[in-house]
């Protein structure tokens, strides 16, 4: 193929050399790839017949599973850049996404989560945003047709003259093709912008780490729109010409049988999902035969339950480590050692010329401790209409910087500490959050942790431990601290304050809302102080 293919090529490329092979599977249909040829190209049809001009910007909100992927292809093809709306977002996040990029439709199904989006769309137009065209799909797969503004629109037939029109309009891999919201978990979320040049850059990097071929079967947990789930379900399978299992929602059990089902290789979930697999009763009915990898990250890896997940299922846990916006700057590979894969981020990748900073913003070294900063070829294109975001996302020396604080030791292993905003200054002394949680995560009563910094007037901030504990199980703070005492864990990982939740919240993008939390224990704090005056008075 030409280097300057798009992705819609290679889709046309294995729908002509592959027609009948599974591209997408999910309970509620399999896609071919010459479904995904004429499904996105349908679309593509009805989005230039209703005037959706070459630029312009729809949003594409469905849940996960085929038709979001045809959604991409389609915009690709007629022109027009993608707003992923992640499937959890709420009507706010959409608004908000909407007026940020200036999205002129919105293809979405009649009801996403519990919303009536015909309502949703009117009320958006009321309120001023430049929302003029709704598409409604009734399927999962949207080429049944379509409601266009409240009425039907048929599927369209092959069209010479506009499907020229429509090759003069595709986008190319350098163009920009996709906005995605950062995950969202502290106040509404930014815009990243994508091309495609950056994605298939780290398609090469994940082929050579996990030794990827057209063999392998992909399931990616992620939703779509966000990076992890970008490169695990719609860029890297599709320039292999292998299959992508794709779910709805995330459920520990039904993922657990997908790979069962499919003989799944491929494995993509963030720390929180595949920890929530590893606890569910169906972990020890399953069966792994088919995987050999799972692709993890989005939050720090406990060690210990990455080593469960290897012990139990025979597979090995590989990362990237990055964010949305810089894409990857390190990474475990087949070849590194189990401590090289769970405790560290791997090697850093040398096109990425990761550079560290001190708190001031001086250019530290290439090695010690500090906030990555990186400039490389799998930088995004930053925010969209943000351009104080995007000042702050500037690295020192060029580039973007990353938002955790990193040592990278002589022979070039970078190990994250924690997010530059998830360490807790306790009178002076910094305490890592991600320390914290995975200390306490090693009691077998705790299923999950996240720890965040509390305000404290003598010390500045303690740390507080939210935790989802597992069916059946009780635990007091004291016993917490027991357990850590008799583990020899050192005494500033252990938490000050622990508050048990049924469910610890999540973002859009499946990770620890940690914003909600910081949120959530100021309250708590306050009404704690309250009614301490309250039995004083």
């Amino acid at each position: 193929m030409d280097p300057n293919s798009s992705l819609a090529d290679w889709i046309e490329t294995w729908a002509q050399r592959t027609p009948e092979a599974p591209a997408f599977l999910s309970p509620g249909a399999t896609l071919s790839w010459a479904d995904y040829e004429e499904g996105s190209q349908q679309l593509a049809r009805a989005l230039a017949t209703e005037k959706i001009r070459p630029g312009e910007r729809i949003a594409v909100w469905l849940p996960d599973g085929p038709g979001v992927h045809i959604a991409f292809a389609a915009g690709e093809k007629a022109g027009v850049p993608i707003l992923g709306v992640g499937p959890r977002a709420g009507t706010d996040e959409v608004r908000h996404l909407v007026e940020t990029t200036g999205a002129v439709a919105l293809l979405s199904r009649p009801v996403q989560r519990e919303t009536d989006t015909r309502r949703l769309f009117h009320q958006l137009q009321e309120q001023g945003l430049p929302l003029r065209t709704h598409f409604v799909v009734e399927s999962e797969i949207p080429t049944a047709g379509f409601e266009v503004n409240g009425r039907s629109l048929s599927p369209s037939t092959a069209d010479p003259r506009l499907d020229a029109l429509l090759r003069e309009r595709r986008l190319g891999p350098d163009d920009l093709f996709l906005l995605n919201s950062t995950s969202g978990t502290t106040g509404m979320p930014k815009c990243v912008r994508h091309d495609q040049r950056r994605w298939m850059h780290f398609h090469e990097y994940a082929v050579e780490a996990a030794e990827l071929g057209p063999r392998d079967v992909f399931l990616s947990a992620i939703p779509a729109p966000f990076g992890f789930g970008i490169w695990t379900a719609h860029v890297t399978p599709l320039l292999l010409g292998a299959p992508t299992v794709l779910l709805p929602e995330f459920s520990p059990e039904e993922v657990l049988a997908a790979v069962e089902r499919y003989k799944v290789t491929v494995l993509a979930a963030v720390s929180t999902q595949f920890i929530m697999m590893l606890d569910s009763p169906a972990m020890a009915t399953s069966h792994f035969d088919s995987l050999r990898v799972l692709f993890t990250g989005g939050e720090a890896v406990p060690f210990e339950r990455a080593a469960a997940f290897e012990e139990q299922t025979r597979a090995r846990v590989l990362q990237f480590y990055g964010s949305n916006e810089t894409g990857a700057v390190s990474r475990t590979t087949l070849s590194d050692s189990r401590d090289r894969r769970l405790r560290t981020a791997g090697a850093v990748i040398p096109a990425m010329n990761v550079r560290l900073y001190d708190e001031s913003g001086v250019d530290v070294t290439a090695s010690g401790r500090g906030q990555p900063g990186c400039n490389g070829p799998l930088l995004s294109g930053g925010y969209e209409s943000n351009p104080e975001a995007d000042r702050e996302l500037a690295a020192p020396g060029g580039g973007f910087l990353l938002g955790d604080i990193v040592e990278i030791d002589d022979e070039g292993t970078l190990t994250v500490v924690g997010r530059a905003d998830d360490f807790i200054i306790r009178g002076g002394k910094n305490i890592s959050g991600p320390a914290v949680e995975e200390a306490v995560t090693s009691h077998p009563a705790v299923r999950l942790a996240a720890v965040v910094g509390m305000p404290d007037p003598t010390y500045g901030e303690r740390a507080c431990a939210f935790v989802e504990l597992r069916s059946g199980f009780g635990l007091e703070l004291s016993e917490l601290v027991d357990h850590l005492r008799n583990r020899g864990v050192s005494v500033e990982n252990w938490p000050e304050k622990m508050v048990v939740k049924q469910e610890i919240p999540r973002g859009s993008g499946g990770k620890v809302a940690k914003g909600v939390l910081r949120r959530e224990i100021k309250m708590i704090l306050e009404s704690e102080r309250v009614q301490k005056v309250s039995e004083i008075d």
